[in-house]
């Protein structure tokens, strides 16, 4: 028996708390169901103010996702970005067509062309325009060249350059030049697009909750008379809270629902014009939408900026309403 009663006693707390547990979900439900109610039946006032939160979102969202596009869409090398292999003079046409199939083996490589002395030379006549003063050259001064293509893997600058380096080590090779500039340019310029799509999304964070403290400010005085019944009967301020929580977590929860359907219908506008663009320079890019872990960031956001709003709202001025 006196092993059995500690047991017992055990079991019962642990049925109270499952109790306690599932009274104080039943009341959160009830609240939660009850200010979404206070939404839906105002609906013009409300659909505007979660229109508002839903643009204010809507910027950030979309510059974010068009900022990974062009991330994508630029990611791949597309033969711009390229190590040239400049051979010493010594080194023949032969010797250097079996150092590029060589090289074409090696990891971190997806292609390799030669570009004979010869070939060289034709080019550099016709695009410069000195055919004449060429001509009276003894020899060829131009050194045959490699053209490597380094792997998609090898996208980030610095991983390009220990390539390159890499290269200029091997015998035979003068020097190898990476034509890496626009990559690292594109880098630099992504860096600070970036960093403004970030500015931009705080200020428009700050400026979605700034409306919710307007709105359940306006929300707090309607309800004044009812307040201060709330209070006289013995109401605590945390209960007097929670619906006002809840209802601003449902603004910003709708306001983001909202956002996602402005940038998917935004995509969808540009989708077409941008596949003419890709197709005009032969690529089949075509722009991505928003996975679902963004969309479920965006949500979450905007509910987390609702309930920011509505915290500071009813903090502010549910301890100016006292019961006279």
């Amino acid at each position: 028996m006196r092993e059995s009663s500690p047991r017992k006693s055990s079991a019962r707390v642990s049925s109270r708390r499952q109790i306690n547990l599932k009274i104080w979900l039943t009341r959160h439900l009830q609240v939660a169901l009850s200010s979404l109610g206070r939404v839906v039946r105002a609906p013009f006032s409300s659909l505007m103010t979660i229109c508002v939160i839903g643009i204010a979102l809507a910027l950030p969202a979309g510059l974010h996702l068009m900022l990974d596009n062009v991330q994508v869409l630029s990611g791949s090398w597309d033969g711009a970005a390229s190590i040239s292999i400049y051979m010493e003079e010594r080194v023949s046409d032969e010797q250097t067509a079996e150092l590029a199939k060589r090289l074409q083996l090696e990891s971190g490589i997806s292609g390799a062309s030669v570009v004979t002395r010869q070939q060289a030379l034709r080019e550099f006549r016709e695009l410069s325009g000195f055919s004449e003063v060429l001509s009276t050259l003894e020899e060829n001064p131009l050194p045959a060249v490699i053209v490597v293509k380094p792997d998609d893997a090898l996208s980030d600058p610095q991983q390009a350059q220990a390539l390159a380096d890499k290269l200029t080590a091997m015998e035979g090779v003068d020097f190898a030049q990476l034509d890496l500039q626009w990559v690292t340019r594109f880098h630099a310029i992504t860096e600070i697009a970036d960093r403004f799509v970030w500015v931009v999304a705080s200020l428009l964070g700050l400026a979605v909750i700034l409306i919710i403290v307007n709105t359940i400010r306006l929300e707090i005085q309607n309800r004044h008379a009812e307040i201060e019944i709330s209070k006289l009967i013995g109401a605590t301020d945390s209960f007097i809270r929670r619906p006002f929580l809840y209802s601003g977590a449902w603004y910003g929860l709708f306001g983001g629902l909202i956002s996602w359907l402005l940038v998917t219908l935004s995509l969808r506008l540009l989708d077409a014009p941008v596949a003419r663009l890709a197709g005009l320079y032969q690529s089949d890019f075509i722009l991505s939408g928003m996975d679902f872990s963004t969309f479920s960031l965006l949500i979450g956001c905007g509910s987390l900026l609702g309930l920011a709003g509505s915290w500071i709202a009813v903090g502010r001025h549910l301890h100016s309403i006292e019961p006279s």
